[in-house]
């Protein structure tokens, strides 16, 4: 089939999208009002945001600490624009490093316990040099097959073999582990907060494996940093940040700017900043992002009662979810999976409650398992109580509504 035959029969052929493991194609979605992608929004200040004038409560933001209004992180960001304008022009290889980038990496390598740190445009960007510079064509990937999309792009980039195991499955990693050749460099990648599911990865089970066949570990914490372990992340929430040999992280989160980096041994950050292509050949880290990130940190290191508050929280909705009768899964952070199963179902339930007033995401196939549907919650250190009791009250009546509890 013509590429561009496959996208126009993707669009408007129903049997397409349905082969692809789409319900329905998106002109279809959008024409039944069901389609929950790409909306946009009109104002952003945090736990509110406002969409074609109308005022919705927020839970399907990652910004955990409720940093981006921060008034320090903003002021930081207006400050190093006018300082250094608007862009680098630049990669950091050539001409696009600047004071603060180096500033940061120093400051995140001590933060997250490890010698050093390198900063990328993107977490995207972090976890596709990382690994496409790390893996060679004898080594082997070893990835958990819930690993997020950067990492599965990554480790395709990589010139190495991907060899994938069951989510958080002990046994099935040993049983990959073991069939691995003994000469064959060995890494394997993990989120440390799966960001659909909101479960942990089991480091304290992993590392053992990894010491006992000769593999290195490397943990993308994209959502632990700044959420759990005292914000420090899954790594220091188990304990085994020595352990750990590569730590991954991004600014879109808790840092409330964009951007990611890569933390471990001198000599093997050293090696990436070198060889990899997805930070040599981009433009680098606008000052205004690195500037928000450091305040971002700042905020993070002085006001620790933000990560308690907002788990406190998730916890606090997980049981008001449960007590209306919802599976909220195996989370253990502020992202609180709502399980629902089937596709349509599930789409249609995160219609019901954006007309009653709360932004949620929805996550259909590919973005989670055949079967396994779901709306993904996740919360604020800066929600209040009356928004959560809200949120719980209206997930009552339109989860009765639609059949779902």
């Amino acid at each position: 089939m013509d590429l561009f035959e496959k996208c126009r029969g993707f669009f408007s052929d129903p049997a397409v999208a349905q082969a692809m493991g789409y319900p329905m194609n998106p002109r279809s979605a959008q024409a039944m009002g069901l389609y929950p992608y790409f909306i946009p929004l009109e104002q952003s200040e945090g736990t509110q945001v406002t969409v074609r004038g109308r005022s919705l409560i927020m839970i399907g933001s990652n910004n955990y600490l409720g940093l981006t209004a921060h008034p320090k992180v903003r002021q930081a960001a207006i400050d190093a624009v006018r300082e250094f304008g608007t862009s680098c022009t630049g990669s950091r290889f050539l001409n696009g490093t600047l004071a603060l980038h180096n500033e940061l990496e120093e400051r995140l390598a001590r933060f997250v316990g490890k010698e050093k740190a390198l900063v990328f445009s993107t977490g995207y960007q972090t976890n596709l040099g990382t690994l496409s510079a790390l893996i060679g064509r004898e080594d082997v990937i070893i990835g958990d097959k819930e690993n997020h999309a950067s990492l599965v792009d990554g480790s395709r980039l990589a010139l190495g073999r991907l060899q994938r195991f069951r989510h958080n499955d002990i046994d099935d990693l040993e049983r990959v582990l073991r069939a691995c050749p003994d000469k064959a460099g060995k890494l394997v990648v993990v989120d440390g907060v799966f960001s659909m599911s909101g479960e942990l990865a089991p480091l304290p089970e992993i590392v053992p494996l990894c010491e006992k066949y000769g593999a290195r570990l490397m943990v993308d914490d994209a959502h632990g940093v700044g959420v759990i372990g005292g914000g420090r992340g899954t790594v220091a929430r188990f304990g085994v940040t020595d352990d750990v040999d590569l730590i991954m992280g991004t600014f879109s989160k808790s840092f409330a700017s964009i951007g990611g980096f890569i933390a471990g041994e001198k000599t093997t950050i050293h090696w990436i900043k070198h060889l990899a292509r997805s930070m040599i050949f981009s433009a680098s880290l606008p000052a205004g992002n690195a500037a928000a990130a450091l305040a971002a940190l700042d905020v993070m290191e002085k006001e620790p009662e933000r990560v308690e508050r907002v788990n406190a929280i998730a916890e606090r909705m997980r049981q008001g979810y449960h007590a209306l009768g919802y599976n909220v899964g195996g989370s253990e952070t502020p992202i609180v999976p709502i399980m629902i199963g089937d596709q349509l179902k599930a789409i249609k339930m995160w219609r019901a409650l954006f007309e009653a007033g709360v932004y949620t995401n929805v996550a259909v196939p590919p973005a989670v398992p055949a079967g396994k549907a779901l709306l993904r919650t996740s919360y604020m250190a800066t929600h209040t109580d009356r928004e959560m009791d809200q949120v719980v009250s209206i997930f009552k009546q339109v989860g009765k509504a639609e059949g779902i509890i």
